[in-house]
């Protein structure tokens, strides 16, 4: 995630860090250069004319405009659904904490055991949407007992979820909980189970590609026939305005894109490294421990 103060209006012309520029540099260099061609040759391809008008273009970039709005609304719908699932996972840690550390009666270590299981499923549900390895914080947060199990499994989250929920049946029977007070955590524990299968629909289910390929390709194809339709009327300034129209329209597709796989390491989508560090600096806080890692700080106005 781009995390930078707004600079003036003047700098923030030539922002290069944050934008999507560099994704579209290749395309936008194309279509000027198709436009620059048309310019000097007049319109004019092996000696014909092809006889194009601003007309279809003004109507067509209407058309256009609406749907990349429109994309980039259900893109950001995306990312913003993941923000705000993410945001839960947070409140639910922090309550069945609480809950574990207020109202069980069960001793330190095993009290222990189980948030820094709750952490372990934060990082293990990072790793799983994105397709890394979360051995090594497993390895650091989980119990040994719990860790070949874990591993074992397709969606460790899933299975260190329900690693707690047995932790609840054990001390249900066992007194240190009682019938209500485990009905509150286990529902605790099942908003997080809600959590972590959101994310999942988020990261299985992208957006339709029939959909992505019918914009992409009217998008291009606007593009470097735009030219052709400004010629007549604007002469030597058609290479500058194409350009520009398509650095719109180019921009607007790849930030959609970007933003819809909010999972992702992309600079623009969330910084999971740093929500989960934050998960367990403020549970190891809630256990009364003082030596805790630091926060994540941007790099280069990058947040990972």
């Amino acid at each position: 995630m781009i995390v930078r103060p707004r600079s003036h209006w003047l700098r923030m012309l030539f922002v290069w860090r944050g934008s999507v520029v560099y994704r579209i540099l290749p395309q936008l260099g194309v279509s000027t250069a198709i436009a620059v061609i048309v310019t000097l040759s007049h319109g004019q391809v092996f000696g014909y004319k092809v006889g194009l008008t601003a007309v279809p273009f003004t109507l067509l970039g209407i058309t256009l405009a609406i749907f990349l709005g429109f994309r980039n609304t259900v893109s950001y719908e995306r990312y913003w659904d993941a923000r705000k699932l993410w945001g839960s996972l947070l409140n639910d840690a922090r309550s069945a904490t609480r809950q574990t550390l207020s109202l069980c009666d069960a001793g330190p270590e095993p009290k222990r055991e189980f948030v820094y299981a709750l952490m372990a499923c934060t990082y293990a549900l990072k790793h799983e949407l994105r397709g890394t390895s979360a051995a090594d914080d497993l390895a650091r947060l989980l119990p040994p007992v719990w860790q070949p199990r874990v591993l074992a499994a397709r969606y460790a989250p899933a299975m260190i979820l329900l690693c707690l929920g047995e932790r609840v049946g054990l001390w249900l029977r066992g007194g240190q909980l009682t019938p209500l007070l485990a009905g509150q955590l286990d529902a605790s524990l099942g908003r997080l189970t809600d959590t972590v299968g959101g994310c999942e629909r988020i990261a299985g289910t992208p957006i339709p590609f029939a959909y992505s390929v019918l914009l992409h390709r009217t998008i291009y194809l606007y593009s470097f026939l735009l030219p052709f339709g400004l010629i007549d009327s604007i002469g030597p300034m058609t290479a500058v305005i194409v350009a520009f129209v398509s650095y719109t329209f180019f921009a607007l597709d790849a930030l959609a894109e970007e933003i819809e796989e909010p999972f992702g390491e992309e600079p623009n989508d969330l910084p999971l490294d740093a929500l989960s560090r934050t998960i367990e600096i403020t549970l190891r806080e809630m256990l009364g421990e003082t030596d805790l890692p630091p926060p994540l700080t941007p790099q280069r106005y990058v947040l990972n």
